[in-house]
């Protein structure tokens, strides 16, 4: 598979919006192209291709050496994103006329070159490629394709092309590498099932749905259990005699950034659980503070010991060799203290149950969700059984009710990928008194999500005809429109001005009608969080 054809699957994806039209790329693909390069192109669309000698300074040195460097740096002002800038303005050696490289040639070719010569080696592939080629290289060498295809939805391709369930995929993925030759051979009924032999592989994890007022009508409280719904990341905990791994909801491996979990896992077992900090006295802190945990390659001695990460336990998947999803969820919880009073794992401890005899009850308990820096409820029938996916009826989330606030938009920044082209990312901000008798602007949050296809393009031309300055790709604006922001929960926040930063903040609509000087204040937004961490971010 060579890379311009590579490129023209990036670009169809990048343009395809449906989900099911995505499928059915992936699966044309999966179907049409050769081993081992139809491997190495799904090993790149799920992050799972990694080349460590390639860095992007590398790229940007090759640019800087091909195009004037105050040319190039206006074009990624412009552009918005390195990689397409460079594919965009590299101007090809003159004589050039290579053919352009398949997948396995690039990766091959990273592999074995020594570092000395790879820049050359680089240069020529740009050489012997159009814009979208340069695009798909740099993108493949570099990472982070970002063409809206997860790695869940490769595999959900994957199922549908060869007709196995995905669930099956998922349990051996992580057990095979790239370019995944016996994974195909596999599903093209040509070898027999990968044999992850004692891989701490990922198994999906199950899923709830959102609870509706129907849906609370008609609840039994007989037939539920009610946890609460932890304000961390869910994580799967895998260990046994071939290894010990910490997933992630979508399947990602985070073992490094939380080497002290990963040690006290001295046990043979699957565990689900949530991903906190806990502090002396088993009290669980903001979630900001498990952010400076998250995305983290290495921690050290400080990290660890000023942010201690802990997993509140919720469920027993596998116990040894055995394996509970299939029995009912008051064994599994049953199973699971048992298991938690023999083992007695450090740094994790059980998810209490609540007890309730009414929805009403339940309702009230909900009520203090927010006060106690919860994020609500979580139902689970007694009898659901551990199932892949988001299966309706079985499990239900119960979150709070979101806030939300009047801001002012402060600045504004193009987006990655396929909203390179728009002012896609807004940072908005609260007033509060300057010091001076008069008021100041301080930034609250960034918001990446909420708005129209239409909101989007109208909030572009305000950007564009507002704009006071400018810092490299980022825009600031007059003081002059009103945005009301969604938002969970408000916490303590370095990086602010403010010393508070919103948790998932999201746009609600563009408050055209009202003027700037009466958006919300920095003390509004604390009166309505209420919570001891915006009270200690006040102070």
């Amino acid at each position: 598979m060579s890379i311009p054809a590579f490129a023209a699957l990036l670009e169809r994806l990048v343009f395809t919006p449906g989900r099911n039209a995505k499928i059915a790329l992936l699966k044309r693909w999966f179907a049409e192209q050769p081993d081992p390069d139809r491997g190495i192109g799904l090993a790149a669309l799920t992050e799972e291709l990694v080349f460590t000698t390639a860095k992007p300074a590398l790229l940007r040195e090759l640019a800087a050496a091909r195009v004037d460097p105050v040319l190039l740096a206006l074009s990624r002002d412009y552009v918005g994103d390195s990689a397409e800038t460079i594919a965009l303005v590299w101007p090809p050696r003159a004589g050039a006329n290579a053919p352009p490289p398949t997948l396995s040639e690039v990766a091959e070719g990273l592999e074995r070159t020594p570092k000395a010569e790879l820049p050359a080696l680089i240069a020529g592939w740009l050489d012997a490629l159009d814009a979208g080629g340069r695009f798909a290289l740099i993108k493949l060498v570099t990472g982070g394709l970002r063409v809206g295809a997860s790695g869940r939805l490769a595999r959900i391709a994957l199922a549908e092309w060869s007709g196995r369930p995905v669930e099956e995929i998922e349990e051996v993925w992580h057990g095979v590498a790239p370019p995944y030759l016996p994974l195909f051979r596999w599903l093209e009924g040509k070898g027999e099932r990968p044999d992850p032999r004692g891989t701490p592989v990922f198994r999906p994890l199950m899923l709830a749905h959102p609870l509706g007022d129907s849906d609370l009508a008609v609840l039994q409280p007989e037939d539920w259990r009610a946890e609460w719904k932890w304000d961390g990341i869910r994580v799967q905990l895998c260990a046994g005699p071939g290894g010990r791994r910490i997933w992630s909801r979508g399947g990602e491996d985070v073992s490094a950034a939380f080497p002290e979990i990963v040690e006290a896992m001295d046990f043979h077992a699957v565990l689900d659980g949530e991903l906190l900090v806990i502090r002396d006295g088993g009290e669980v802190a903001p979630f900001a503070d498990l952010q400076q945990r998250l995305n983290r390659k290495t921690v050290g001695p400080k990290l660890m010991r000023d942010y201690p990460a802990g997993v509140r336990l919720y469920d027993l998947l596998f116990e040894g060799e055995e394996d509970l999803r299939a029995l009912p969820f008051d064994t599994r919880r049953a199973r699971l203290e048992a298991w938690i009073a023999r083992v007695r794992p450090a740094r994790m401890d059980l998810s209490p149950q609540i007890a309730f005899a009414s929805v009403a009850q339940l309702s009230a308990i909900r009520a203090g969700a927010r006060a106690a820096s919860i994020e609500g409820l979580m139902l689970k029938r007694a009898d659901s059984p551990y199932v892949a996916g988001r299966v309706k009826g079985l499990w239900w989330k119960w979150k709070r009710e979101p806030l939300s606030v009047d801001a002012v938009l402060m600045y504004a920044q193009r987006g990655s990928g396929k909203r390179s082209s728009y002012y896609s990312d807004y940072t908005f901000g609260l007033w509060r008194p300057d010091g001076r008798g008069g008021e100041e602007l301080v930034p609250v949050g960034k918001a990446y999500s909420g708005y129209t296809d239409q909101e989007l393009l109208w909030l572009g031309r305000w950007i564009r005809n507002h704009t006071v300055a400018r810092f490299g790709p980022v825009r600031e604006v007059e003081k002059a429109l009103v945005l009301e922001v969604a938002f969970d929960a408000a916490q303590r926040s370095m990086r602010h001005k403010s010393g508070v930063a919103l948790r998932f903040p999201r746009i609600l609509r563009i408050r055209r009608d009202k003027p700037a000087s009466e958006a919300d204040r920095l003390d509004t937004l604390m009166a309505l969080v209420g919570n001891r961490e915006a009270k200690a971010a006040a102070d």
